[in-house]
C-alpha cells in the first residue's frame, strides 16, 4: 500500500511540486473517481511524476447550506483509508471556512495552483467550479494554461446503463433502498463509522441488545432494517448482524438512529468505535401494535439476515 503524505495547507514539501493534481470531494470514491485516479496513474508512469489530491473540509456545498445535514458517503477517516490504495502521493486537506471561500477564482490558479503547489497536469471533472461564488470553471483554467505552464485533462464521466456515475447517483440509490447497485457503484460495500453510545436500552429489555449509534452527517439511506458486518477497530474478527436505522416508531422517537443486534456476541461495546457494512436491505421500516409483534418480527428478520449475511 502506497505511503501517503497528508497535508492540512497548500505550503508542501519540494518533492510534491510539479505533480499530477485531482480537485474534487470525492466523496464516497466510487467507481467514477476511481477511472479517475486510473487516468492519472497513467500520466504518472509516462511523465515519471507524483500524484496529490486536494478536497475540502467540510464539503462546501455544507458550509454554504447549513441545512444539509446528511450528506455524506464517507467520512474523512474513510475518505483517506480508500485513497491510500489508489497509488497516491499526497493529499492536501484544506479546512474549507469563510476566508478561503472569498478567493477569487483567478487567485486560485495563480497563488495556489501556479506558485505555492506548481501543478503540471490538472485533473477536474466538466462541472467542477471554484473561487469566490463558484466563479471559476473549466473554461477559466484552460484559458490560464499558458500562462501558469499546466495542462488541464478532463476525462469523459464513467457511464453505465446510461447514467453517468455520480455521488449524487449513489446517494440517490441509498436513499431509495437500492443498496446493491450502490454497492456496485462503490465497488464496495457502503458503510457508516461511528462510536457506540448509551441509549434507552429499549432493545435490551425485550431481548434483542443493540449497539447505538449516531450516523452524524452521513447520508440516511432508505430507512428499515438490513443484513449488516460489523468491523471493531484494532480486531480481525468480521462479526455479522441486523441494524435499524430509523425513528423506532414504535416507542415514539424522533430521532434518527442506527442500531445494531449483533448475533451471538455478548461483550461491553460503549464508546468503542465501530464500522457497520451495510450487505442487504431487508424491509422498510414500519410502527407495530405491541412489543410481542415487534420482537415476533426482529425474529423472521434475524432469519433472514442469517442466510442473506
Amino acid at each position: 500500500m502506497n505511503k501517503i503524505k497528508f497535508y492540512n495547507n497548500f505550503k508542501i514539501s519540494k518533492i510534491h511540486k510539479r505533480s499530477i493534481l485531482l480537485i474534487g470531494n470525492f466523496d464516497g470514491l466510487h467507481l467514477g473517481h476511481q477511472k479517475l485516479f486510473k487516468s492519472a496513474n497513467n500520466y504518472k508512469k509516462k511523465f515519471k511524476l507524483k500524484i496529490g489530491i486536494v478536497t475540502f473540509e467540510p464539503v462546501p456545498k455544507m458550509y454554504f447550506n447549513k441545512n444539509i445535514k446528511n450528506f455524506r458517503i464517507s467520512n474523512l477517516n474513510q475518505k483517506k483509508k480508500f485513497l491510500k490504495k489508489l497509488g497516491i502521493d499526497f493529499v492536501i486537506i484544506k479546512k474549507f471556512d469563510k476566508k478561503f471561500s472569498k478567493i477569487k477564482s483567478y487567485r486560485f490558479i495563480r497563488d495556489i495552483l501556479y506558485k505555492s503547489l506548481k501543478a503540471k497536469y490538472i485533473f477536474v471533472s466538466d462541472n467542477f467550479r471554484f473561487g469566490h461564488k463558484r466563479e471559476g470553471n473549466v473554461r477559466q483554467l484552460i484559458k490560464n494554461e499558458k500562462e501558469f505552464n499546466f495542462k488541464i485533462k478532463k476525462p469523459k464521466p464513467l457511464v453505465l446503463k446510461k447514467k453517468v456515475i455520480s455521488s449524487t447517483l449513489i446517494r440517490d440509490l441509498l436513499s431509495n433502498g437500492k443498496l446493491e447497485y450502490a454497492n456496485q457503484l462503490l465497488s464496495r460495500k457502503w458503510s457508516i463509522e461511528s462510536k457506540v453510545e448509551k441509549g434507552r436500552q429499549m432493545g435490551k429489555k425485550i431481548g434483542f441488545p443493540t449497539c447505538n449509534m449516531d450516523i452524524k452527517d452521513y447520508v440516511i439511506p432508505k430507512l428499515g432494517v438490513y443484513a449488516v458486518k460489523i468491523y471493531q477497530k484494532n480486531n480481525a474478527k468480521i462479526l455479522k448482524g441486523i441494524a435499524n436505522i430509523g425513528y423506532r416508531p414504535t416507542f415514539n422517537q424522533k430521532k434518527i438512529l442506527l442500531e445494531v443486534y449483533i448475533f451471538n456476541f455478548s461483550g461491553n461495546l460503549y464508546n468503542k468505535h465501530l464500522t457497520i457494512e451495510f450487505i442487504n436491505f431487508i424491509r422498510k421500516e414500519r410502527k407495530f401494535k405491541n412489543i410481542n409483534q415487534l420482537k415476533k418480527q426482529i425474529n423472521s428478520d434475524l432469519k433472514l439476515a442469517k442466510k442473506l449475511n
